[in-house]
């Protein structure tokens, strides 16, 4: 547990706005970290799906302090050699021929919004202002994305929010052709909900939206922040439907702890963002996009991948075997490491009291709403590691099952 006076000295020198676990991180080593105290755990939230490649990753580091002793920082005013060369290796790895970079999911999706906007009125298309998203989806928090985040409890208190925004049942295919018409500018959805809940939608419900963007000529938005760059075992999350977008937003795993953020678009689409229409200082980072190399390089990997895909096989495996053991779970969903276990109703503790156990027992998770325990590991995370980590799931179950005082 956090020594008492940091605990004391964050809740005097921060604003109130988070409710940290009671914990005090000072290094990490592979898929471990330990606190203050000494004490290890097992990451298996990699910083709500940031640390892609685990803490403290040889070539990660020696590229970070390779490139802090060149050059910190340029702005957009000069170009550096990072950031062409990490947006290189993205247009070579998907549908898009042009990258912005920012510093947030949150950034890049409020850029997302305004070139669904500015495309549509550089054709004429005043009247088409509408931006279409769906039920339980987070897009940030900044004003647009915010807007766009189809959850009323986030919006309390800032009201009123920009105009403009249409909310549509996530994963129905009967609502797209009222719900999409040629009023819509853009829709943005993510592939598979992480925030709203580890939903991940039905076959063919992305290939319908793309249908009726083109039918309207509405431009397609994928919200890959959570869900991309290897996080669901294929370097896209959308590519599992073989469906592509005009615009994709990235951040989290991209920086692999550093902040770095993403939109990336096609040619005709992107050629809307013209000079003066958007600007971040500190977007394209050098160090920063150093980072996002290391990453892009790990995902050329088949290999690499690969493990993904199997790791997260052998948790969801895993988890519904507990499940047949306890009854624990309405269901285990998710793609690669990427993976949600909603918890049954009826039970006297919820996700938060698991996460809490969990911690207790040496692991670190996290909760997509109340009910539904969250997993998104670093994705170099190895069999014996997911063994371990389904042995204190297990565990921390048994003890939860047969108490009847949730952990706080």
């Amino acid at each position: 547990m956090i020594n008492s006076s940091w605990k004391d000295r964050a809740t005097e020198a921060f604003t109130p706005n988070y409710r940290p676990a009671p914990l005090l991180l000072e290094r990490g080593e592979g898929v471990h970290i330990f606190d203050a105290e000494g004490n290890q755990f097992l990451d298996m939230i990699s910083g709500i799906a940031v640390s892609a490649l685990g803490h403290n990753h040889p070539k990660l580091i020696s590229a970070i302090v390779e490139q802090t002793k060149k050059i910190l920082h340029t702005s957009n005013l000069y170009l550096n050699r990072p950031s062409i060369e990490l947006a290189e290796l993205m247009c070579a790895s998907g549908f898009f021929d042009g990258v912005y970079f920012c510093n947030s999911g949150a950034e890049a999706n409020e850029a997302a919004i305004k070139l669904a906007r500015k495309y549509a009125h550089d054709r004429g298309h005043n009247e088409r202002n509408e931006i279409v998203s769906f039920v339980g989806s987070f897009h940030g928090r900044t004003f647009a994305a915010l807007t766009a985040t189809a959850q009323p409890k986030y919006h309390i208190g800032f009201q009123p929010l920009p105009e403009g925004f249409r909310y549509l049942p996530f994963d129905d295919v009967s609502v797209l052709e009222e719900g999409i018409t040629e009023r819509t500018a853009g829709v943005i959805i993510e592939p598979m909900q992480g925030e709203g809940g580890v939903r991940v939608p039905t076959p063919g419900f992305l290939k319908s939206i793309r249908d009726r963007c083109n039918e309207v000529g509405a431009v397609l938005i994928f919200d890959e922040v959570q869900v991309g760059v290897g996080r669901t075992g294929h370097v896209f999350a959308h590519q599992f439907e073989n469906v592509e977008p005009d615009i994709m937003t990235l951040a989290k795993g991209i920086g692999a702890g550093l902040p770095l953020g993403a939109m990336v678009a096609t040619k005709e689409v992107g050629a809307s963002l013209s000079y003066g229409s958007h600007a971040t200082t500190y977007g394209g980072n050098p160090v920063a996009c150093v980072a996002g190399k290391v990453v892009f390089e790990a995902l050329s990997e088949p290999s690499f991948l690969a493990n993904v895909t199997a790791r997260g096989e052998q948790l969801m495996v895993g988890l519904r075997k507990i499940d047949e053991k306890y009854e624990c779970f309405q269901e285990v969903r998710g793609r690669g490491l990427l993976v949600g276990a909603e918890l049954k109703p009826e039970l006297h503790f919820d996700a938060k009291a698991l996460v809490g156990e969990c911690r207790n027992r040496g692991i670190l998770s996290h909760i997509a709403g109340l009910q539904v325990f969250r997993l998104a590991p670093p994705l170099i995370l190895d069999e014996s590691h997911v063994d371990t980590a389904l042995s204190v799931f297990e565990s921390s179950i048994d003890k939860l099952m047969n108490d009847f005082s949730p952990v706080a």
